[in-house]
């Protein structure tokens, strides 16, 4: 559909024609799969896609091509998708399954959310993040369901200009499992995604590195590098161009010059003819000089296409060049027969590469630039102001330096960014505003509620905040500060700094916002009483507990709670009860705490106020884990992010801790697969800043033998600073040090983590419990080691050290984030810092280890079967060899069960030094179960395959088969492959035949 027609001839490329026609069978089949295609500009990108989309509609495949389109720093939300459901609308094949998704209507901008998130104290719920979702899920379902009607292709062109929304939506698409390989004999989607972009195009902090990142590690996507054409075949090319005979020696010049880019070989042999001489060395003179070659009609017709854009309708470029229709027409003729421009299925025209547009834009007159944007944003304005249209009319306005116009179009732009929602686009048009502002008459600003320069400031940090941008929040609330200097508005004045305080809280200033939170409680008087003063106190109640002042919190507070009560302010009223939970006596997880807490959330319910009762929610399923309820946090969360999903909250920070929250029980639990599948799923629609969010997935591929989680770690370290994001990391990073029995890099990363997550004004986290924990376990090693080999002095330092990292950790433990001991969990972790407190000082003490595995029974499975083994250990010590027994063998079902391999490799290892031979047969008394994939596995393991060979017969990775044998060898307590596949056959899980051959 819609495919653009090339005279260049397809030379080359046959190894990456084969491996994509290979993708396009695959999927004709059932077995959906998406391919990466970078290259660098000029390379062949477009045309080895055309040529594969040729052969796909041949073979009966529908193809469907999507482009992105560089529109400055501003984009067009969901261009290439839209650009999809505009083609799909003209085929009456696809009617009935286009009547079954009404988001179609929606992305060409029939929507109706008008749902607002402005920056208010007290904000609305609303669907801009409800819609968003549904748009994602309505898409991936249309194309679900369009492949059941007819084998499908999507291409999507030069992803390097998506817009943020388009980005998000093919993450989603790719990750959300309709393109995984299915297993058994069900049929997968009749699916194929291509998408190209330009390699050389992405420095170092470009948008999209980050994704593709992310989106090569999925099992169903792969990468292609459309590598420069060899000489041969760049000779090849340019013979093919010619009908002529070309001298030789022009051959090999415009083969060394093109470094096998096809487009440059094209190019320089179509200068050949130029009467300029020597040819000039930069493309863009190359390109010029086949500009100039025509005449001047086709010439003007080029510069105008050039302004709008890569592609340009031909009714909007007819109307925009002013040219009689024969006229126009014979200018186009000239341009498509140069291959300087391509004529398109749909009535458009194309630039045969964007370089040649980028070049003749660039050689326009300033005058003659910014007329031609005039003149396209009045055509596009004649149309009518339509919603979708507004990015690009703001563009063109911006050029043309009608400022006044492209203000107000930037503002329509961020409405329709909104009603998509698309927050990023909408902060992208809000600061394009913003950045007009002081350039615009005074009789051209907007008017009307909200349309004030300081609201619209606080709106994009909403939006900011909202996109995951949470320093670019602080930036813009800093911004609206110094433009209220200007106002005698105290209130708004007051607005503005609380609102600034609840940012830098975000960002774990906590000092500053306690700063700002008292400047706005200060400036707004107490009596009487008012909503502004109520929100300030709220804030600065939250700002007040982060920095330790519980006196002055719980006594604002409890003013604050009369206050809102006599005004009648419900959703300030949970707000401040929620707080009170935190604060008085037991807290968030004694039964007054809760019976609060539940308070609150119905009054933040009845309020309308999402936040607030999103804040309820988490703090139930947090205090239910801190009392060590685990089950019972579950359905909080799960009603906390069904909140946030239908107010389109789902990238703020409440959402985001409650994923957390949510993997990190589920890891618990010890229900680490559906952890693993619940990540992936969030992983899908996840801002950039929510990495953290999946870090109890990293905590279970560590428990795994996943040899690049640390390295996914360190990733979180990169960029700004982000205490979620650093206490995710710090866990990892020191359990692998213990892991790999490195005492140095454990303590070390022990003491950076405890630092950098200590706060401005001197409190250790609570999590220094469990890292010291970790910690001591290497240093008990270290020293025991020390010890046996005589090294005293040795042992003696490490011993030191033990001391001198268990007294932090047990003043913390002492007196938790509120001043009140830490619940199970932290008491859990310190009776196992203390007991390797004990083994480094004096040696191994079963009724030390005894208290701790006790003490883990309130529910983590992971770390009792840890502690167990660590038991056992001492119980050996001490020659009490039967008990040992016992708990090597509870350890080690838990490993199995689990799938934790090193643990179960460390179980096995006692069980062969103590020579407690009863250990691994006991576990093993029941039958093996084993998943679909993991017999596909054995099977294979069993005719003598590699991990590399078996990911290749499953199309899956070399690595992911490699934790596939893991979990068998796991599963079967194996400790080889060969003894696994021996284990298969006489627990009859392998019939004989099958390994016959070899």
């Amino acid at each position: 559909m819609s495919q653009t027609v090339f005279a260049t001839p397809f030379i080359g490329r046959e190894e990456e024609l084969a491996r994509l026609s290979g993708v396009l069978e695959r999927a004709r089949g059932g077995e959906s799969r998406a391919v990466l295609i970078a290259g660098d500009a000029g390379v062949g990108k477009t045309r080895t896609l055309d040529e594969v989309a040729t052969r796909a509609a041949r073979s009966g495949m529908t193809v469907l091509t999507g482009h992105c389109v560089d529109l400055g720093d501003v984009g067009l939300p969901y261009l290439p998708f839209t650009e999809i459901l505009g083609l799909l609308a003209a085929d009456e094949r696809f009617a009935a399954v286009l009547a079954a998704h009404p988001l179609v209507d929606r992305l060409l901008g029939a929507g109706t959310d008008t749902a607002r998130d402005d920056a208010g104290h007290a904000p609305r719920s609303g669907g801009s993040g409800e819609g968003r979702l549904r748009l994602f899920e309505g898409m991936a379902a249309l194309l679900a369901d369009l492949s059941d009607v007819t084998p499908l292709l999507l291409v999507l062109e030069d992803l390097h200009w998506a817009d943020q929304s388009s980005r998000d939506l093919l993450r989603f698409l790719l990750s959300r499992g309709f393109l995984q390989r299915p297993t058994g004999s069900r049929s997968g989607h009749r699916l194929a995604v291509l998408a190209s972009y330009r390699a050389d195009d992405l420095h170092r902090r470009h948008p999209l590195r980050p994704l593709l990142a992310e989106l090569v590690r999925l099992p169903a996507v792969d990468r292609l590098e459309l590598r420069p054409l060899a000489d041969a075949e760049v000779a090849r090319l340019l013979r093919a161009l010619e009908d002529r005979p070309l001298p030789e020696a022009t051959v090999r010049r415009i083969v060394e010059r093109a470094e096998g880019n096809a487009f440059y070989a094209e190019e320089l042999l179509a200068a050949t003819d130029s009467e300029a001489g020597g040819m000039p060395s930069g493309l863009a003179d190359l390109l010029l000089i086949r500009v100039e070659q025509l005449p001047d009609t086709a010439q003007q017709v080029l510069r105008t296409a050039a302004v709008a854009g890569r592609r340009v309708e031909h009714d909007l470029l007819r109307d925009a060049v002013g040219l009689p229709e024969d006229e126009l027409e014979s200018a186009l003729r000239e341009a498509v027969g140069h291959q300087l421009l391509v004529a398109g299925g749909d009535g458009a025209y194309a630039f045969r590469h964007a370089l040649a547009r980028e070049a003749v834009y660039a050689d326009l007159l300033p005058g003659e630039r910014s007329r031609l944007h005039g003149a396209f944003a009045a055509l596009l304005a004649g149309r009518g102001h339509r919603a979708e249209t507004a990015a690009e009319r703001a563009h063109h306005y911006r050029e043309s330096h009608d400022l006044g116009e492209a203000l107000a179009a930037s503002l329509e732009a961020a409405d329709h960014a909104r009603r998509v929602g698309a927050p990023a686009e909408e902060l992208r048009h809000l600061e394009a505003l913003l950045d007009l502002w002081e350039s615009v008459p005074a009789t051209a600003l907007p008017s009307g509620e909200g349309s004030d320069r300081v609201t619209l400031m606080l709106r994009a940090s909403a939006a900011a905040a909202h996109a995951g941008e949470a320093h670019r929040a602080v930036s813009l609330n800093r911004a609206a500060l110094a433009g209220v200097g200007r106002t005698a508005d105290s209130e708004l004045a007051a607005r503005v700094r609380y609102t600034l305080a609840g940012t830098l809280m975000g960002v774990d200033s906590l000092t500053a916002a306690f700063a700002y939170s008292s400047e706005a409680l200060a400036m707004i008087p107490a009596e009487p009483p008012s909503p502004t003063w109520v929100w300030a106190a709220a804030t600065h109640v939250l700002a007040a507990r982060q920095i330790g002042d519980h006196e002055t919190a719980l006594r604002v507070a409890r003013r604050a709670l009369r206050a809102a009560e006599q005004l009648e302010l419900t959703d300030a009223r949970a707000d401040l009860l929620v707080s009170l939970a935190n604060l008085e006596g037991e807290g968030r997880r004694s039964a007054e705490g809760r019976a609060r807490l539940t308070e609150a959330r119905e009054l933040a319910r009845r309020g309308g106020n999402a936040p607030v009762e999103m804040r309820a929610l988490f703090t139930l399923a947090i205090g239910a884990y801190e009392a060590g309820e685990l089950e019972e946090c579950l359905p909080w969360l799960a009603e906390g992010l069904d909140r946030a999903r239908r107010a389109g909250l789902l990238s703020s920070p409440y959402p985001l801790e409650m994923r957390y929250l949510q993997l990190l029980v589920l890891y618990t639990l010890g229900r680490w697969d559906e952890c693993l599948r619940t990540a992936t799923t969030d992983l899908a629609v996840l801002p950039a800043s929510g990495g953290f969010a999946v870090g109890p997935a990293l905590y279970v591929g560590l428990a795994r033998g996943d040899k690049g989680v640390a390295d996914r770690a360190r990733a979180l370290l990169d960029g700004r600073f982000d205490w979620m994001a650093a206490l995710v990391a710090g866990i990892v990073l020191t359990d692998a040090a213990v892991l790999s029995g490195d005492a140095e890099a454990a303590v070390a990363r022990l003491r950076s983590s405890v630092e950098a997550l200590t706060d401005d004004v001197g409190m250790l986290p609570d999590v220094t419990v469990r890292l010291t924990a970790l910690a001591l376990t290497a240093v008990a090693d270290a020293a025991a080691g020390a010890r046996h080999g005589g090294d005293e002095a040795a042992a003696g330092r490490w011993s030191a050290v033990a001391t001198e990292l268990l007294e932090p950790a047990r003043a913390v433990a002492l007196r938790g984030a509120t001043g009140v001991p830490q619940g199970p969990e932290g008491r859990a972790w310190l009776a196992r810092a203390q007991a390797e407190w004990t083994w480094a000082t004096t040696g191994p003490d079963p009724a030390a280890w005894e208290r701790t595995v006790a003490a883990f029974g309130y529910g983590d499975a992971y770390e009792l079967a840890r502690c167990r083994l660590r038991y056992a250990q001492a119980l050996l010590a001490a020659g009490r060899r039967e008990e040992a027994t016992a708990e090597a063998r509870a350890a080690r079902e838990t490993a199995v069960r689990l799938g934790a391999t090193p643990l179960l490799e460390r179980a096995d290892d006692l069980v062969r030094r103590g020579r407690l031979t009863d250990a691994g047969s006991t576990a093993r008394g029941g039958p093996v179960a084993l998943t679909a994939r993991e017999r596909d596995v054995l099977r294979l393991l069993a005719l003598g395959r590699s991990n590399r060979q078996i990911g290749e017969e499953l199309f899956i990775s070399g690595k992911t088969a490699s934790v596939h044998v893991s979990n068998i060898l796991a599963k079967l307590s194996a400790a080889s492959r060969t003894e696994a596949v021996a284990i298969a056959y006489r627990e009859r899980l392998l019939e004989p035949e099958l390994g016959a051959s070899g």
